[in-house]
C-alpha cells in the first residue's frame, strides 16, 4: 500500500477525496486529503506560493509517502510557474505545463527529499464540478431533482469531454450547476453527487483525471 497525501483548495475537494476517491484506489493506494494552507487559513486563495510551502513540508514530514495535489485550473492564484499559458494551447495541454512546472521548481528546491518520484502535481480540469458532468443522469439524481437531467446533458454534449467546459467566471462549470439548480451546495451535494456518477465513469469521460489516477495506482512502494 503506498500513502499518498492530496493538497487541497477546500471542503468540496477534502470530501471528494476523502470519500468517494479514497474508496475506489483502496487497498492499493490510501490517501489523505490536506486542506490547503495553516490552521485558521485554509482554503482559498491558491496562490504558488501557500501550495509550494505545503509541498515542501509534506515532502519533509512523510519521506515514506507521496505527494500530489487536487486545484482547480479555473481561478489559479498568482505566481505558478508555467502561467501564462500559450492562449492556443490545447485544455489538456496547458494544464500539463503548469504541472510540469511545479514538479520542476519544488525538485530545483529541495531535491534530497526526491520530489522527482514523489510528488504527482494535478490540476482539475477546469474545475471539481466538471467531473460530475461524466453522468448527468446520475448527477440529477443525486441532487433529487431528475428532471434537471436534460439541462446538465445539454451542457455535457456542448463539449467533447467533461474536462473541456470552460472556464469564464460565469460559466465555469459550478456556476452552470448553479444556474440549473440554483441552491446547489458544494461539499455535501457534490460529494453525493460523486458516489452516484461513480469513479469508473469518471475516469471513463475525462482522460486526465484518469490519467492521474493511474500514476497513483502505479506507484512503486518506497
Amino acid at each position: 500500500m503506498r500513502r499518498v497525501y492530496v493538497i487541497v483548495e477546500g471542503q468540496t475537494e477534502e470530501s471528494f477525496v476523502s470519500g468517494p476517491l479514497a474508496e475506489a484506489l483502496w487497498p492499493q493506494v490510501y490517501l489523505t486529503p490536506i486542506i490547503l494552507g495553516v490552521p485558521g487559513h485554509k482554503g482559498g486563495n491558491t496562490n504558488y506560493a501557500r501550495l509550494k510551502k505545503d509541498i515542501l513540508r509534506q515532502l519533509k514530514q512523510d519521506q515514506g509517502s507521496y505527494c500530489t495535489t487536487m486545484l482547480d485550473y479555473y481561478g489559479l492564484g498568482k505566481g505558478f510557474p508555467g502561467l501564462p499559458v500559450p492562449a492556443q494551447l490545447e485544455n489538456v495541454k496547458k494544464v500539463e505545463r503548469i504541472e510540469q512546472a511545479i514538479k520542476n521548481d519544488v525538485c530545483q528546491e529541495m531535491s534530497e527529499y526526491r520530489p522527482d518520484i514523489r510528488l504527482i502535481p494535478y490540476l482539475s480540469l477546469h474545475e471539481y464540478e466538471g467531473l460530475l458532468f461524466s453522468d448527468p443522469d446520475a448527477f440529477a439524481g443525486a441532487l433529487n431533482h431528475p428532471k434537471l437531467a436534460n439541462h446538465l446533458r445539454k451542457v455535457r454534449d456542448t463539449f467533447p469531454t467533461p474536462e473541456d467546459i470552460n472556464d469564464d467566471p460565469q460559466t465555469a462549470p459550478s456556476k452552470r450547476v448553479l444556474g440549473i439548480y440554483p441552491s446547489y451546495k458544494k461539499v455535501i451535494e457534490g460529494t453525493i453527487a460523486a458516489k452516484a456518477v461513480g469513479i469508473q465513469k469518471m475516469r471513463h469521460q475525462c482522460a486526465h483525471f484518469n490519467n492521474w489516477l493511474t500514476q497513483l495506482e502505479g506507484l512503486p512502494e518506497l
